[in-house]
């Protein structure tokens, strides 16, 4: 599947002012290898081949480890019948074998379709279907919701394949039978032992889910396979990653990122961030997440840098895993700045190895910034950037970033600021929507043509993806982000679509009609609210808790509504739309 990248190398000048404060060590515009992503891996497998790639809690993985975890699982992946081209789910939380198995589908000549493990069965559903998947590798504890989603769909496009892994696989010498006292030996939290010690029986899983045909493998076994593994033939142009991001018209859409678009942010990221081989990052934000995939993953193995991988946050394990191994990087969202701080221990952390922290998905409060400042020198690195364009397309720099402000467009890329409506740019400090030009925008929505048509226009004689942000350039050139033209709920940096909501409230039998808002949060910067209108005679058999409750049973927990309010009527247009404006006007003057 060859995909002709459409944009240009090199910005082009427009009618931002010049940018000042661009950093004078770095070039505007960089020339990215030529080669697929896995040339990054082998390269750093040759050079560094005793060097850690990865660490997790007391298992390290070396780069010759990794490079040859990853062909073994490709070589499965091969014998089981995955073509180039062909899509395949990785549905994990952070893990030693997320990273591999990762490679292992590009090393397939494959596309991974990385799932956000958050999902429940309703939701899981969709990413089997829409981009036509046979072969998913999965962690065992979340086997069951996705058997369940494979039962409820139709027997042709069912999953005929799962790889599955258990955490604890990577841990030397584990002991299953003490699983309690090994893992806390180990560090890991208490509130995780009874998540990682548990054992699944994926095979009895499959018995029991309604779709019995599906062949079961474990990590070991496919680790231990001898098959040949496969000519590589993909290529920069080719698709690599398959990402999926909701929007404001329900189902989520697939992201097509060729190998040279993850390419280019994953090299760009780590020039921008001063990286080397040397450099240590701290892996915390999801790997399925744009942001942990390419600026976590892909830019630590083309430096040949050392992940340290959290499967989940937890301030403290956070705090002792900077301290133990001189974490030097950590790109994260600005709540676990805050929880760290706020820890009672953190007075016996040391950070002081940090050169770099920086994030997104949420504006780091002034306050917290400073702190970071007068305490460790530290400069918080905001930045900005959407599936659509392997996350940052903005970023400030390190040397000069301004609080509460997207950055400077990233290198190689052109953004402006135009009108909606007109499409026309606007001069410094007008409001208007942020619309993007280079090699990190993806190639359009996958098997949806209308609304790759609608995200992208023509300006000066380039392709520009439309963000749907609203924002303006101060006279120094920052980007600054003001509102949204799309609607969307911001949860702790979590993108929360409500018409997905809504339609996965539908699904409830006493749902007559659903409209989702947002209502502001202290610690979380915005929740989740639900208006709801019951169906006739359903009044008095569910309560809003009820319909809370069931939201989060089938929800992904930063997607449900926390709060439920029942109504006898949702505000219309005269055309039969939901007014969903003015239930926001209403909530927000509470």
């Amino acid at each position: 599947m060859n995909m002709a990248n459409p944009h240009a190398a090199a910005a082009t000048e427009s009618k931002l002012p010049v940018q000042r404060f661009w950093p004078a060590r770095l070039p505007r515009a960089i020339t990215p290898p030529a080669t697929s992503l896995w040339h990054n891996l082998a390269v750093s497998a040759l050079r560094y081949p005793d060097k850690p790639a990865l660490v997790c809690f007391d298992a390290v993985v070396t780069y010759a480890e990794l490079l040859a975890q990853a062909e073994h699982v490709a070589a499965w992946l091969h014998a089981q019948g995955v073509q180039a081209g062909d899509r395949v789910i990785l549905l994990m939380q952070n893990s030693p074998q997320w990273v591999a198995a990762h490679f292992a589908v590009l090393r397939a000549n494959a596309v991974v379709v990385p799932v956000n493990p958050m999902n429940r069965a309703q939701e899981l559903q969709h990413y089997i279907t829409d981009p036509d998947v046979k072969v998913a590798i999965v962690a065992a504890d979340l086997a069951c919701d996705l058997l369940a989603a494979n039962a409820q769909v139709p027997p042709a496009q069912r999953l005929s394949h799962l790889l599955v892994t258990h955490y604890t696989d990577v841990l030397p010498a584990f002991d299953e039978a003490n699983a309690q006292a090994d893992l806390t030996g180990r560090g890991v939290p208490e509130a995780w032992v009874p998540w990682l010690a548990q054992r699944h029986d994926v095979t009895a899983l499959v018995s029991a889910s309604g779709a019995p045909d599906v062949r079961v493998s474990g990590w070991t076994e496919a680790l231990a396979c001898t098959a040949p593994v496969p000519p590589l033939t993909a290529g920069p142009a080719d698709l690599a990653v398959l990402p999926y991001t909701s929007g404001t018209t329900g189902l989520p859409k697939g992201c097509m990122h060729t190998h040279a678009s993850v390419m280019h942010n994953a090299v760009a990221s780590n020039v921008w961030g001063n990286g080397t081989a040397e450099s240590v990052g701290l892996l915390v934000v999801p790997m399925f997440h744009i942001t942990g995939m390419v600026s976590g993953v892909h830019s630590s193995v083309y430096g040949g840098g050392t992940m340290i991988v959290m499967p989940r946050w937890d301030r403290d394990l956070a705090g002792r895993l900077i301290s133990k191994w001189k974490v030097t990087h950590w790109t994260n969202i600005p709540t676990m700045v805050m929880d760290l701080l706020a820890s009672p221990h953190f007075a016996s952390y040391d950070l002081t190895s940090l050169v770099y922290i920086g994030g997104g998905g949420a504006a780091m409060p002034q306050a917290v910034a400073q702190r970071l400042l007068d305490s460790y020198g530290l400069r918080y690195v905001e930045g900005y950037g959407l599936t659509e364009t392997a996350a940052p397309s903005h970023c400030n720099p390190p040397d000069a970033p301004k609080q509460q402000c997207l950055g400077l467009p990233f290198m190689s890329t052109d953004a402006r600021i135009v009108d909606p409506e007109t499409l026309q740019e606007l001069p410094v400090g007008q409001q208007g929507e942020i619309v993007i030009h280079g090699p990190e925008v993806f190639q359009g929505y996958w098997r949806r043509p209308e609304a790759t048509r609608d995200a992208f226009f023509e300006l000066d004689g380039k392709r520009f993806f439309r963000s749907g942000d609203l924002g303006h350039v101060d006279e120094d050139g920052y980007f600054f982000l003001t509102d949204r033209l799309k609607r969307m709920i911001n949860a702790s940096g979590f993108k929360v679509w409500p018409a997905e909501v809504e339609a996965l409230m539908y699904k409830h039998p006493a749902v007559a009609e659903a409209c989702v808002i947002a209502t502001l949060d202290a610690y979380r910067g915005q929740s989740v609210k639900a208006v709801v209108v019951l169906r006739p005679g359903m009044e008095d058999t569910v309560t809003e808790a009820d319909m809370v409750a069931w939201c989060r049973d089938n929800m992904a927990v930063y997607k449900y509504p926390r709060t439920v309010e029942f109504a006898t009527a949702l505000p219309k247009s005269g055309s039969g739309k939901v007014m969903w404006r003015i239930l926001q006007d209403k909530e927000n003057k509470n």
